[in-house]
């Protein structure tokens, strides 16, 4: 019998180190490390829920590389993406945070997002692309209406390159139409910013899961 419930519990064990999650948040900020960032301390904010959760976290912020222009995986001599790829496909939540700038997600945003669109073309034999079986979600900052819009277009970005979109997938905060106050300079933002992190994490976690336990079928299925 002992050596039946040592079994079950290396079994158990094992399952549990098997199901083990990683993030990675892609910070589109214009600003480069280490100037203060909006955008990063929301981002940080998510990233807390999904380690409460036992998800390894890490954060990088896009305009701190060489992105080149390009719609390919690798755009030749110089080019930081490749490094940045192969984080991205070693993980199995992707955030992207973006600021607001003129109603519309940041330059860098977009950039991330072209270069995403290499996946649509790197498909297996059953036409399943790379990105497939993870779960992607957004965070917005911004100083003017428009966090729908920017979550939308992100979305719908993320969902054509392969990735999984979360029930209540997005967290954002913005400030008054026309207002100069920052998320990082708001003393107390409100107790749904952090119900909206937690809940963020609790559903791209369980969708993590779900998706290493059984992938998308195949075309020939």
């Amino acid at each position: 019998l002992r050596e039946v419930e040592v079994s079950r519990s290396e079994h158990l064990h094992t399952g549990r180190l098997a199901m083990a999650l990683t993030a990675l948040a892609i910070n589109c900020t214009l600003k480069a490390s280490p100037a203060e960032s909006s955008c990063s301390l929301l981002l940080s904010q998510a990233q807390h829920e999904l380690e409460k959760l036992g998800v390894s976290c890490e954060q990088i912020r896009a305009v701190d590389f060489n992105i080149k222009p390009g719609v390919t995986s690798d755009e030749g001599e110089g080019d930081d993406w490749p490094m940045i790829r192969e984080k991205v496909l070693a993980a199995d939540i992707l955030i992207l945070g973006t600021p607001i700038w003129l109603g519309h997600p940041a330059s860098v945003c977009q950039r991330v997002l072209e270069r995403l669109d290499a996946f649509i073309g790197e498909v297996d034999d059953e036409q399943r692309m790379v990105s497939y079986g993870r779960v992607a979600c957004v965070a917005v900052v911004g100083n003017e209406d428009g966090a729908h819009h920017v979550v939308a277009s992100l979305y719908q970005g993320l969902n054509d390159v392969g990735f999984t979109i979360p029930a209540n997938g997005c967290t954002y905060w913005v400030g008054p139409a026309m207002g100069s106050t920052d998320y990082k300079d708001v003393e107390d933002p409100g107790e749904e910013i952090g119900k909206t992190n937690a809940m963020l994490a609790r559903n791209a976690v369980h969708l993590a899961k779900l998706l290493k336990q059984a992938g998308y079928p195949g075309a020939s299925q």
